[in-house]
């Protein structure tokens, strides 16, 4: 059991550090620490996620809390079905884009609230550990089985405004893309790649962010004469994506053209995470949005939308949050708000995102350093002169260039972005961080 209560999740090793016995005993936990009377409950296509989710749901029964067991669905389904279905708890058995042999729980409250680290899963933890659970009911819960699909299929398919067929090739991964795409049949028409389940991933990982994932996805794009291409991760929370001549998109990017479809039928606040392009707040703007920086993290993002009724949040690793789904993780609905603007265009994807690269990018680099927070306050001290900004890390802007470097919360790394308005700049720019890191 050790080491699989993470800062935003539960996940491990199957048969190593998480098997059903200490699942069963995190829902006795759920149920005790929520005092939830019911609980929604999905999984992904891995071998071991039904019988861990079985396990799991008889430890919330056991509690007394009733189940309603979705069956195989995305992330962004059960999310859906947790608000829709007013669960008081929800749980997707999932370790997302890990390999096969990993499996894991993304836990909720009611409508869809995510529980993290220090809202909740530190208690759980705590729960199974001293096995302190609540005395079981005198009258177990009971199970239900729900399809989902009818519902999100609906409520998808109300932000479409196509003029035209759009084409899509969509790599599935072996995996819950192939639930998550589901929700766009009958909307645009869709191409799939490693359209089989198999919870081995034996094609490739199902992890958009590496770029070596997408080439498949490349290939097939170039080849079909699709309008764009799009690449799920796991349990389909995340979505890549690539344009009609097969190039990757910026996930950052991305996030600023999907905010123009949205604030094209109605204003309002979008957050952008704070290693996003400067051009993404200026499209925002540009186009009527008010924009506003988040931190790194779903748990974050999705309560700062919460807090201000954000319509939308895109972050740089491809999760894209929608005000409608419950603030939470819609990969359909991102596709959908970029066939939108595809369709309704006389020109590519690629000629759309164009005017959004104003600016040169490193990307993200990670340091090993042997104290993240003096490296931190190091850079703060050298960078004074500039606009601070201590919302995640230390951002640092100036008029022609900015950067974020981050302490990793799990590892003695710091990560480093940045930003400037031509490549030599940020070259220079980025070489002398990097050295001042390693001081």
């Amino acid at each position: 059991m050790a080491g699989i209560f993470k800062a935003y999740d539960i996940r491990g090793i199957y048969g190593q550090t998480i098997n059903e016995k200490i699942v069963e005993r995190i829902g006795r936990a759920l149920a005790t620490f929520l005092k939830c009377r019911q609980a929604v409950v999905g999984r992904d296509m891995r071998i071991h996620s039904g019988t861990l989710a079985e396990a799991f749901e008889r430890g919330l029964t056991a509690q007394g809390a009733d189940v309603i067991d979705l069956g195989l669905c995305s992330t962004p389904m059960s999310y859906y079905a947790n608000g829709l279905l007013g669960g008081e708890a929800g749980a997707m058995i999932t370790a997302s884009h890990n390999p096969g042999e990993w499996n894991g729980i993304k836990l909720s409250r009611a409508r869809a609230v995510p529980i993290s680290g220090n809202t909740g899963i530190q208690d759980l933890e705590r729960i199974v550990a001293a096995e302190s659970f609540d005395p079981p009911a005198a009258a177990p819960g009971r199970v239900s089985r729900y399809d989902i699909l009818p519902e999100y299929r609906r409520h998808v398919a109300a932000f479409a405004r196509l003029r035209r067929p759009v084409r899509v090739a969509a790599d599935m991964a072996n995996a819950m893309g192939l639930y998550e795409v589901r929700a766009l049949e009958g909307l645009i028409e869709l191409t799939p790649l490693f359209d089989t389940l198999d919870g081995s991933f034996p094609n490739h990982e199902a992890n958009p962010l590496k770029h070596e994932t997408l080439a498949a996805l490349q290939t097939a794009v170039r080849k079909g004469g699709f309008d764009f291409g799009v690449a799920f991760d796991g349990d389909a929370d995340r979505v890549g994506f690539v344009d009609e001549q097969g190039q990757i998109v910026p996930m950052d990017l991305m996030t600023a053209l999907i905010a123009q479809d949205l604030l094209s039928r109605e204003k309002g606040v979008v957050f952008y995470d704070l290693r996003s392009s400067w051009a993404v707040r200026e499209v925002i703007a540009e186009n009527g949005g008010t924009p506003m920086m988040s931190r790194v993290g779903h748990a974050f993002i999705k309560q700062q939308m919460r807090e201000h009724n954000a319509l939308f949040a895109g972050e740089l690793s491809g999760h894209y949050y929608f005000r409608e789904n419950y603030f939470t993780e819609s990969a359909a609905l991102a596709v959908l708000c970029v066939a939108n603007l595809v369709s309704r265009s006389d020109r590519p994807l690629s000629e759309l995102i164009r005017p959004l690269r104003r600016y040169v990018a490193s990307g993200e680099i990670n340091s090993t350093v042997r104290n993240p927070a003096a490296v931190l306050e190091r850079l703060k001290r050298r960078y004074a002169d500039g606009r601070l900004i201590t919302l995640d890390g230390v951002s640092v802007e100036y008029a022609d260039w900015w950067f974020n470097v981050r302490a990793s919360n799990t590892e003695p790394l710091v990560r480093l972005n940045v930003e400037a308005r031509t490549r030599e700049l940020m070259e220079r720019k980025r070489d002398e961080l990097v050295a001042l890191m390693a001081e």
